[in-house]
């Protein structure tokens, strides 16, 4: 790939407040005339990404470039891109004409010039007429279309966009959307953009970089990000999925829920822990036959407008959400299916917690900045370095926080079908993982106790988190 053909090149960024680090060795790559989407959760970084960029915020290393050009230290005037804002930032003492006109005006442009440069962006975003109409006056929509309109007035050869539809109803965001793609097709200037809308970034993107704490977790085509998430945390962020812990028995062969399935996914060994994600729409469902793989009894059926929504809960105790255009009433038996290659195979991030640890005693560790028991070991005093493991399902969480031995907060909750998976931010800024029936909300502060059986003692020769 020729380096010209890249617009905008990011090359491990990152981006540090305090001992908070907001962006994690970050590189991107963004072409010529590519419509890019930056997609997060809220406090994901994304946003900070786009400021870079900009030039609002410096970086704290790494380097950025634009059109060719190390822009790393210039300041947002001199960048070649023009940026649109949530809120729009549009100055409600000018009209329309006046707004759009502004930063020609600051380039000292003749007054033809500026007159013919503002006519066509209203042109552009279909605001003709509107010339001298006060903004205040304006619905969402049309603030918005004026605020595009100032930003591609300057010809920049980039055009940043953050969360610009957040502000607007449903009906105008869906309208707006096929505004925003169609407005990038004629203008043909390449657009970063900013949403935690996934819905939103399928629709308007060639392609998506999907975010969570500081780092990029997937970047593709809308259609491989649904259809092929690289990890658990992508396939729960675009859209619904079933997901539920899995053992590859062998290729082509996989085991979750308490039965095995064929698939189509190679490569993973045998008896391999894995995770396995199923869209809801790719479940069939229908009367129990000799075609059923297994069965359950439908618990919830919502109707969405397109299809139903239902909740089936099998024998053995797993909960399946099933998407499709004919209902099953409540507490009716149904069989289900799914196709081999319905069933996406991903390879675990890790298998257990794993921390590195040092002894105190015979009988205690310390790790996560807090000291353990654990079961009496000999030798452990003599070791200079070692890690311990703890199963998921050990970890203890409190509703009170004095109950623990160590505290967190809940900051990410992933559903397996028949528990959910916690991320737990520690206040030692190490995360902890948890298995648990409990439900939790992201935020809640909670107490974490860690059993001594539960703590294993390894050594650390085979490195940090499997």
């Amino acid at each position: 790939m020729r380096k010209s053909e890249y617009i905008i090149r990011v090359k491990n960024v990152s981006k540090v407040y305090g001992d908070k680090t907001v962006l994690n060795q970050v590189s991107l790559d963004v072409r010529k005339g590519e419509f890019v989407t930056i997609l997060g959760p809220s406090g994901c970084g994304k946003t900070t990404l786009l400021r870079l960029i900009a030039g609002f915020q410096p970086a704290t290393s790494g380097e950025i470039s634009i059109a060719g050009n190390n822009v790393t230290q210039t300041p947002p005037h001199r960048r070649p891109v023009n940026t649109v804002f949530q809120r729009y930032a549009l100055f409600p003492h000018l009209n329309v004409y006046n707004n759009i006109a502004f930063g020609l005006k600051l380039k000292k442009l003749s007054s033809v010039v500026i007159a013919g440069k503002v006519k066509q962006a209203l042109r552009m975003v279909g605001m003709t007429g509107y010339e001298y109409r006060d903004v205040d006056s304006l619905s969402g929509g049309q603030q918005q279309r004026v605020a595009i309109a100032r930003a591609i007035v300057n010809e920049p050869e980039v055009l940043l966009l953050d969360e610009p539809l957040a502000a607007l109803d449903l009906k105008m965001r869906k309208d707006m959307q096929m505004e925003l793609r169609e407005m990038h097709k004629s203008l043909g200037i390449t657009f970063v953009y900013v949403t935690h809308d996934q819905e939103e970034a399928l629709t308007l993107s060639d392609r998506i970089i999907v975010m969570s704490e500081g780092r990029i977790q997937q970047e593709g085509t809308p259609i491989d990000i649904y259809n092929e998430p690289s990890n658990a945390f992508v396939a729960d962020f675009i859209g619904e999925s079933n997901i539920l812990d899995g053992i590859m028995l062998r290729d082509r062969l996989v085991s979750f829920a308490g039965y095995e399935f064929e698939c189509v996914d190679e490569g993973f060994g045998e008896n391999a822990p894995v995770d396995v994600v199923i869209r809801p729409e790719d479940l069939y469902i229908f009367e129990p036959s000799e075609a059923t793989q297994f069965t359950g009894i439908v618990s919830s059926c919502i109707f969405k407008g397109v299809h139903y929504e239902m909740m089936v809960q099998t024998p053995g105790g797993y909960e399946f959400m099933v998407q499709n255009y004919h209902p099953f009433e409540t507490g009716r038996e149904a069989g289900l299916l799914v196709k081999p290659a319905d069933i996406h195979v991903m390879r675990k991030e890790r298998v257990c917690n794993t921390f590195e640890a040092r002894s105190v005693d015979e009988t205690h560790v310390e790790f996560l900045g807090t000291v353990f028991e654990v079961r009496p070991l000999d030798d452990i005093r003599n070791r200079k370095s070692f890690r311990v493991e703890i199963d998921f399902d050990k970890i203890i969480l409190h509703d009170n926080e004095e109950d623990g031995q160590l505290t967190g907060e809940v900051c990410f909750i992933l559903y397996k079908g028949n528990h959910y998976h916690l991320t737990v931010s520690t206040d030692s800024d190490e995360d902890i993982f948890a298995d648990t029936s409990d439900v939790w909300d992201n935020g809640d502060r909670v107490g974490i106790t860690i059993p001594p059986a539960a703590i294993r003692v390894k050594p650390l020769t085979c490195g940090a988190n499997e």
